[in-house]
Parts: structure tokens; sequence; C-alpha cells
């Protein structure tokens, strides 16, 4: 396919954005959704008017791309399962082609997200890039020589489900396992130190937020650690040390290039990645834990939008 215009839309638990991309430089024409809730009509429908929106003011449109949270079938394009949104079991690839009367091509939000940093962004050029994107839970993908890596069954890549504490507390959502990186690491498991923080120390800025009703999530313990607070800080120490704890079985099985960290909970920068490089570097295997980068996604919240545009690109090959 032609280097000409084509769309991607990034679709989250709470948000979407849209955008179109003409050669490399960036996503143009922005569109941006939110929704809370809502059933699977509503969602369907709001990713097709805001596909709409970006055609209408790109004109000519190739293709379209889309990064959903679900594991998708490469063959079919269909939604298998989803936690966040209501998409189990939609026909997603076809469904969206006969809506938009264009060429569709879906996969993972964070598989996308990772082409695009592979190929565009902060793991440009590496050969093996492991990606996660911390937020509510955490997502994973594997870039190994530009393509993802996609398992036997679509469903490789879930790497927030590695176990980093065996009789840690139960996994969110449906996970059966316990301890997993997504409960111990998370935006969420952010947000959950910073309150026990708050308790225990009442007269701290995070416990003054929570006496004023202030609920402590990530974004909260994030921002006052970006502004020095030293106890925000211990907790992005604790998450970051938590953070790499899982990321030495991950780089010994990998040894990847890059491992490129993302999601709203990655902007504390080197405040949560420095504790989690330590820790690395004390207990992963030679060569892997003095060659791997661990690095902050260069692509921000249009990642995931840029890669569903390159993968349309391509025709849906990664």
């Amino acid at each position: 396919m032609s280097p000409g215009a084509v769309i991607g839309l990034d679709a989250g638990g709470t948000k979407l954005l849209a955008g179109s991309l003409a050669g490399e430089a960036g996503l143009q024409h922005r569109v941006y959704r939110r929704w809370d809730g809502g059933d699977q009509d509503e969602v369907l429908a709001t990713m097709v008017e805001a596909v709409a929106e970006v055609r209408a003011a790109v004109g000519e449109v190739e293709a379209v791309g889309f990064g959903i949270p679900s594991l998708v079938d490469a063959a079919t394009g269909a939604s298998i399962s989803s936690v966040h949104l209501p998409l189990d079991d939609v026909p997603f690839r076809d469904l969206m082609r006969k809506r938009l009367g264009l060429p569709v091509f879906v996969d993972n939000d964070v598989n996308l997200a990772a082409l695009a940093e592979q190929r565009l962004g902060a793991a440009r050029g590496a050969r093996v890039v492991i990606m996660l994107t911390l937020g509510t839970g955490i997502g994973g993908a594997i870039v190994i020589d530009g393509q993802v890596f996609h398992g036997a069954d679509g469903a490789a890549g879930e790497l927030g489900h590695v176990t980093v504490d065996v009789d840690g507390p139960p996994c969110q959502g449906d996970c059966p396992n316990r301890g997993c990186l997504e409960v111990m690491a998370s935006g969420t498991a952010m947000g959950r130190e910073g309150e026990r923080v708050a308790r225990e120390h009442p007269a701290s800025a995070l416990g003054r937020a929570l006496a004023q009703g202030v609920p402590v999530t990530g974004e909260v313990v994030t921002d006052l650690a970006l502004r020095g607070d030293t106890d925000a800080q211990g907790v992005l120490e604790l998450i970051g040390r938590r953070l790499g704890a899982g990321l030495v079985g991950i780089v010994n099985t990998f040894n990847p290039d890059v491992v490129v960290i993302g999601g709203g909970a990655s902007r504390s920068g080197d405040l949560l990645l420095e504790p989690a490089r330590r820790v690395v570097a004390e207990r992963a295997l030679r060569p892997s834990r003095e060659t791997v980068r661990i690095v902050g996604a260069a692509l921000a919240d249009e990642a995931g939008a840029i890669g569903a545009a390159l993968f349309a690109r391509a025709g849906g090959v990664d």
C-alpha cells in the first residue's frame, strides 16, 4: 500500500483517539472521545463517528486501523474478549468494513502502540522490543524483528500477569492469579499505596488530600511526586521496584534490546523508571542486564493511534 492517508483509532476503557497519518509526519486531524460505560452499540457507534470526523477533514482515505483493548483473532479480525469494553465475540473487522465502506484492520491496542514505538519512537530500529503500558491495569506487547509476536492463539504479551508475589493480593478483573505485576505496579496499585501512606501519615500532602475528600489515585500521587513531595516519591520508588521485579523475569526470557514503559502512570519518568532499572541491574542475568535499555515511551498517548494507522497502511501486516 502506498504511503497515502490512513486513519488510526486507539480505543481504551475510558477514551479513544483517532487521527490521520500521511507519510511519517505524525498524527493529524485528531479526534478525542470519552466514554463512561455504555453498551456495545454505543461504543461501536462512537468509533464510527470519530472515524467519520477524521475522514471529513482528510478527504480521500485508503484504510482504517483500529487498536482495541481486546484479544483479537488475527485471521478473522474478530474481537474475542475484552476486559474494558463490551466487545466480546464481536466480528469487529467485518462489521467496521460494512459500516465504513473502507478496508479495515484491527489488532490489540498495546500491540499497535509497541509497533509504533519500534518504528517511530523510543525503540526505533530495535530488534527485540518489550512494551508495558501502566494504567488501570498493565498491558504488554512483544515486537521481534519488526513484527508483533502474537503467540499460538493471539494471546501473547499479557506481561501484566507475570507473578511478582506468589502470595500477593488477588489480581484485578477476570485474572485468577495472585500477586501479578498488574495488581502490584499499575496506576491502580500506585493509588492504593498512596492511600495507605495518606492514612498512615495524615499530616502529609497525601494525607491532607484524603482528608479533603480527594481520591488518592495514581495521578494524584504522580502530580505530588513531580512537585517534589517526598512521601509521594516514596510511593513511586516502591512501585518502581515492583515493576523492576517483574521486568527481571521478562528481561531474562526475551533478552530485549529495549523495554518501553508507557501509559498514564509512566509520566513520572525516572522517579518510577530509575528504581526499576536498579532492580533489573541487580537481579537479571548477564548479558541481558548489561545491554537492555528501559525507557519511557516517546509517542505518549498517540502511540496506539499511530500504530493502528501504520498497521492499516501495511495492509494488516506487522
